[in-house]
């Protein structure tokens, strides 16, 4: 189980840093927060993203700051899912916030089991 906790805290990490970056930078986000009439959230979404990143790795070395990233990231990407299903999205374009959101999901369970244990 510690093996698919590493790499899913490192697939998070990674996807969460490349998906903030795109959505600071690129037309095509740009253009998908417009359709989903959020786009003043662009901005704030990229940097929660990047930031959730970045806690995810600074919560290997503190702890509060891990359950916190993973369970912000597990919210937001809950978000999109509903946001998608709302709008009738495809399953091809909700899956990878549902992974996301279950990945997430899964660090903080793992994260929180650990952190109980004796």
């Amino acid at each position: 189980m510690a093996v698919a906790y590493q790499v899913s805290l490192s697939l998070s990490i990674l996807l969460f840093l490349y998906y903030g970056w795109s959505c600071l930078s690129s037309d095509v986000l740009r253009a998908e927060f417009e359709r989903f009439g959020v786009s003043r959230f662009r901005i704030l979404a990229g940097t929660l993203e990047i930031l959730g990143a970045v806690g995810l790795l600074v919560g290997q070395f503190l702890q509060p700051v891990l359950f916190l990233s993973a369970g912000g990231l597990t919210v937001m990407m809950a978000l999109v899912v509903a946001m998608r299903v709302r709008l009738r999205d495809p399953i091809t374009e909700t899956l990878p916030a549902l992974v996301l959101m279950l990945v997430n999901l899964f660090i903080l369970m793992f994260a929180l089991r650990a952190a109980a244990a004796p």
